[in-house]
């Protein structure tokens, strides 16, 4: 449903606008307090940070969007909760009664800093519901380019557990919504610092879902994330090769991300031929988030974001579905998320200046990284072998 709250100038077409989906209810998901995303208390501090996934980030982002000078390019509806029916197509029910009886007796830590408190549940399920909406918009052909900022975020989420923040996985489940709606093939490309591997796991075996993820070289972080993010998870059966894990060295910036992209991510995109296209963003890449050591500024997320329209426009009919993530610098990640949309704007001159302006980068390793990937990917993957 679109808001009043709608300003495309006159000039604009309507496929040179960005429909936003957003819902307040997602604020209701209140992390706490703590040392970092422990929750913990050790006595000896006098002030306790926020969690780093908490309401504050997304309020700066949507008021970026409402406010900066992006905001003529917006145009915005509302989200929605969920059903729990609309769960089962990347969830099992078994981990949603999990959550729902989690949330009836009072909440809980489901996995290492991911707490499901009195609240969290409903915001939960507006984020998916919201990410539901944003792509039947663009299914239902009412718009070309859709963003679901939702939180809590959802790319660690998998079939049948919560991970890294994330109990809902917002962008699966709206990928799956394309599949049966009609779409033929889905790209998801994630830039997010850490490894979608709750969205691979949930097309690890599908031959219309070409999941890549562009991640730090984190590794496996415990139960709730046994998957490592490296190179040899390319997928299972059908699906083998249509799982690309892009493990960049820490300290990576905007060349070496651009490298990664035109060498690694557009031949794959190209030799796959989505008639969809997701984004997943995430602006903890960024040289100043807590939560990675990485070094993109807003001219590699603007790069970034022209590339995919890019794709978008070549193959999927310029329909670009984008799904928030993570970025917990409360205030880099709006600048980071404004320069994104720019770049999917394809806008000739940048928008908005960088606050920051400079990270210095050494691309040297990176690109040996990038080029060992792509000579491991040419001769493990089927489908690449000739790209």
């Amino acid at each position: 449903m679109a808001s009043a709250e709608s300003f495309p100038p006159s000039s604009l077409q309507a496929d040179n606008l960005i429909h936003v989906f957003w819902d307040e209810g997602m604020l209701k998901h209140d992390t706490g307090t703590g040392v970092f995303d422990t929750g913990m208390d050790p006595g000896f501090l006098d002030v306790l940070e926020k969690h780093p996934e908490n309401a504050d980030r997304v309020k700066n982002m949507l008021s970026i969007l409402k406010r900066g000078p992006i905001s003529p390019f917006i145009s915005w509806h509302h989200g929605r909760p969920a059903l729990i029916s609309e769960l089962l197509s990347f969830h099992t029910q078994e981990y949603v009664n999990e959550l729902i009886e989690a949330d009836r007796n009072g909440g809980k830590e489901i996995c290492g800093g991911t707490f499901l408190n009195p609240g969290s549940w409903d915001a939960a399920l507006v984020a998916a519901g919201t990410a539901l909406s944003a792509m039947k918009h663009i299914s239902d052909g009412h718009g070309k380019i859709a963003y679901a900022l939702v939180r809590p975020p959802g790319h660690h989420a998998q079939p049948t557990q919560a991970d890294g923040y994330c109990f809902l996985n917002n962008a699966g489940l709206a990928v799956q919504l394309a599949l049966d709606s009609g779409c033929r093939k889905v790209a998801v490309l994630d830039i997010d610092v850490h490894y979608g591997n709750g969205t691979a796991e949930g097309f690890y075996r599908s031959d219309r879902v070409l999941t890549i993820s562009l991640h730090m070289n984190h590794g496996s972080w415990g139960p709730s994330h046994p998957q490592s993010g490296t190179v040899d998870e390319l997928g299972e059966g059908e699906g083998f090769g249509y799982n690309l894990n892009i493990p960049l060295p820490n300290g990576t910036g905007d060349k070496g991300y651009g490298y990664a992209v035109q060498h690694l991510v557009v031949p794959a995109i190209e030799k796959f031929e989505p008639d969809m296209l997701v984004l997943v963003v995430g602006q903890d890449s960024s040289a100043f988030d807590p939560n990675g050591r990485q070094c993109l500024t807003m001219e590699g997320y603007r790069d970034i974001g022209r590339t995919i329209r890019g794709m978008a426009d070549k193959y999927s009919n310029g329909r670009l579905l984008i799904v928030q993530e993570g970025g917990y610098h409360v205030t880099y990640a709006a600048y980071s998320l404004h320069a994104t949309l720019e770049g999917v704007l394809n806008v000739s001159e940048p928008l908005l200046s960088d606050p920051i302006a400079y990270y210095p980068e050494d691309e040297s390793f990176p690109t040996k990284v990038i080029e060992a990937i792509k000579k491991y990917q040419k001769e493990t993957v089927p489908f690449l072998k000739d790209a």
